[in-house]
């Protein structure tokens, strides 16, 4: 009788024993499939975070160094309306088209315009001097009532863009000049070099000097004259050189209007404009000078050899 109820004890102990078993694989179980799901949730987040650094990385730019500007535009640049910034980049980087009656007139120097003498610019060379007879040279200006006049070395002059300039002389010893570009010094006058007629020389020393060191720059220089226009000898209907003469400023461009719209004229190293196919000859015509102004002259007959008044001028710098 001892011996069943000790059996039976056994067999209870056993029962608990798989049921705790049981339980305890069960409870495994539950924990298990917990971490089986939660484990690809954090699979995702973590494949997520790498691809969301690399997205990250391509919109962020490099800081952009001193000086140079970022290749990416801006929220403005690309922004329905532009700021001034953009549109002034454009306006440098493309042509424009012809202006509107409200464009403004004038416009900062640039290099494209100016050429190589500049205006603000300070140039070193040295001054020689010529006889000058009666003041014509390759600018083709004819004679000079006013002998303050030189001859620019042939790299400055550039195809006489030179023609026409004002330009303030100083030597060393404090003396300076101004005199008007109206010939080129050929080779082997150096670039700086200017030539000067025996009368701006005396300005700045005894013409037996023959050869100083100089200083020079381009003057805007205050006058009461105005601009004429010149045909060329032989000009007509079908070719026509036209010449400005009496501008203040260096010219940067001269051009006639013909029936597709403004036309610029190439330029000679004698200082005329030609258009070898006649188009604009007798028209209107349009001149620009260094800084940007523009005047457009109306009235001028295509009478060759005669010099024709107007009442333009450009303004003073």
């Amino acid at each position: 009788m001892q011996e069943t109820r000790q059996a039976a004890r056994q067999r209870r102990r056993r029962r608990r024993l798989m049921v705790g078993t049981t339980t305890g694989l069960v409870v495994t179980g539950l924990l298990v499939c917990l971490v089986v799901m939660m484990q690809p949730d954090s699979q995702e987040h973590a494949g997520r975070a790498p691809a969301t650094a690399v997205a990250n990385s391509q919109e962020t730019h490099p800081p952009t160094s001193p000086g140079k500007k970022s290749s990416t535009p801006s929220p403005s640049a690309v922004s329905g309306s532009p700021s001034a910034g953009a549109t002034s980049l454009k306006a440098s980087a493309t042509p424009s088209a012809a202006p509107s009656s409200a464009a403004p007139r004038k416009a900062p120097a640039t290099s494209s315009q100016a050429g190589r003498i500049r205006p603000k610019g300070t140039y070193q060379g040295v001054a020689t001097v010529y006889e000058a007879g009666v003041g014509d040279g390759a600018c083709s200006y004819g004679p000079s009532e006013d002998m303050m006049i030189a001859a620019m070395n042939t790299t400055d002059y550039e195809v006489s863009k030179a023609c026409g300039a004002y330009v303030l002389v100083r030597a060393a010893n404090g003396a300076s000049v101004t005199v008007r570009i109206t010939n080129e010094c050929p080779l082997p006058c150096a670039p700086g070099q200017l030539d000067l007629s025996e009368q701006a020389f005396a300005k700045l020393a005894p013409t037996s000097t023959g050869r100083i060191a100089i200083t020079w720059s381009l003057l805007s220089p205050d006058t009461s004259g105005t601009i004429s226009i010149r045909y060329k000898n032989g000009s007509s209907p079908h070719w026509c050189g036209i010449q400005a003469i009496g501008h203040r400023n260096p010219l940067a461009r001269l051009e006639v209007r013909t029936s597709g719209g403004w036309r610029q004229l190439a330029r000679t190293d004698y200082n005329y404009f030609l258009s070898q196919n006649g188009s604009g000859c007798g028209g209107a015509i349009r001149i620009t000078d260094i800084y940007g102004e523009r005047l457009t002259i109306n009235g001028i007959a295509l009478r060759p050899e005669t010099v024709q008044s107007t009442r333009a001028q450009f303004a003073r710098h």
